[in-house]
């Protein structure tokens, strides 16, 4: 198991706004897939627009949030300047909405939206790289945050550049650089930082430990030479560079599957509640992209590469990031709210602080419209990917009420 301290959290109230303006962005998106054609090229500006929306929005904020509290209290040291966090959710999510906009209506405002998300991220990463400077234990975690926050910077760049070349009309090739943009944040960052908190949030909330760590090694040391590779394919126009490279990211991709169900092979705890439910479809999400994604290789449908990408971002990052909500949330509100009444009064169990009914109804719809919308895609039908698309908006209006729900528990208490 793992220390975890209470000692080196930021405040709760610092973080809650990522966490509420999280779900708000995830709400929203999913309203605005009804107004998507699932047909339509990758390189559309409305799914552009849709994407930064919900990668920027939902995933990076809840991400942000996430990490200010866990890699503090993991690593044990506190926050360079924690203060630094009361600037960065204004700014993302200022700066993500300009994006979009700018995207879908308005090419001019691109460039200062993302300068202001540019801003955001170079702070956070600042903050993150000047703390974990302090850490004398380097695990393979504080090393995967570390690569996985330089690949962050070079993905940022990158896309400030393609906004300035969209907004601006500077001369830089954009579908060039659109694969690489999305290599180095999917595959570099958001990739890579799951990976590494995987070794410290599904052993600690599944109860396993002394597992081999072979794998999930594997997996960090191949991704890296994945995503270095394309990058440099690309700079210098080597085509088969990339399938190459991209065939890497999906073995490491294999190991880190691996390494899942070794921990599950060897977890204490049986329970199969809402947050084992959703990594259970999460991880069977991913293994359906990688199969998918391998098939583009070969096959080069563009219905291949969307259901991949949509298998990846919602039904991925997506229920692994909603399933630990229900663990993370309850997990510092018990800290703020309850850890000083303990030996005093009696204090609620973590299984007691989220609302089991909607979390259920949350996971029922979001996983039918995932894999509805999905096959949707994969089918060519627009009728199936806005049904599924209607189950999501309900499960996403059960995670919006949950998460307020949790936030809000104990509130008496101070």
């Amino acid at each position: 198991m793992f220390s975890i301290s209470k000692e080196y959290a930021p405040p709760f109230e610092m973080i809650t706004p990522f966490f509420k303006i999280g779900v708000l962005f995830y709400l929203a998106g999913v309203i605005f897939l009804l107004f998507l054609d699932p047909g339509s090229s990758y390189s559309d500006m409305n799914i552009i627009g849709w994407t930064h929306w919900f990668l920027l929005g939902f995933i990076m904020m809840i991400i942000f949030g996430a990490m200010a509290q866990l890699v503090p209290v993991v690593v044990e040291v506190g926050h360079f300047s924690v203060d630094l966090y009361l600037v960065i959710w204004p700014l993302l999510m200022a700066g993500t909405i300009i994006m979009s906009t700018g995207f879908i209506f308005l090419p001019a405002v691109l460039p200062y939206g993302g300068l202001l998300v540019l801003t955001a991220m170079i702070i956070f990463l600042y903050d993150t790289s000047m703390t974990l400077r302090r850490v004398e234990h380097i695990s393979l975690t504080v090393k995967t945050v570390a690569v996985a926050n330089l690949f962050l910077l070079s993905g940022i760049v990158t896309g400030f550049v393609m906004s300035l070349a969209i907004g601006e009309g500077i001369g830089v090739d954009v579908n060039k650089w659109l694969g690489v943009h999305a290599v180095l944040v999917l595959g570099g960052y958001v990739t890579l930082t799951i990976m590494g908190l995987s070794l410290i949030l599904l052993p600690m909330f599944g109860l396993s430990h002394g597992f081999d760590e072979t794998p999930i090694n594997r997996a960090f040391k191949l991704m890296i030479a994945g995503v270095l590779g394309y990058f440099f394919s690309s700079l210098f126009g080597i085509s088969w560079g990339n399938i190459l490279f991209l065939l890497v990211m999906f073995a490491s991709v294999s190991f880190y599957l691996q390494q899942i169900i070794i921990i599950y092979k060897t977890r204490a705890r049986k329970e199969n509640d809402i947050w084992a439910k959703s990594m259970f479809f999460g991880y069977g999400s991913l293994f359906f992209a990688l199969i998918l994604g391998i098939l583009w290789l070969f096959i080069d449908a563009q219905k291949l590469l969307l259901g991949s990408a949509w298998f990846l971002i919602m039904g991925f990052f997506t229920f692994l990031i909603n399933g630990h909500l229900y663990k993370i949330i309850p997990f510092l509100v018990w800290f703020k709210r309850y850890s000083p009444l303990v030996g005093k009064e009696r204090v609620p169990m973590l299984h007691e602080m989220y609302p089991k009914r909607e979390a259920e109804y949350e996971f029922i719809f979001s996983a039918a419209g995932v894999t509805i919308a999905g096959m949707g895609i994969l089918f060519g039908s627009a009728t199936l990917f806005k049904a599924g698309v209607s189950f999501l908006i309900i499960g996403a209006g059960f995670m919006f009420y949950s998460v307020a729900w949790m936030i809000n528990y104990g509130k008496n208490k101070e």
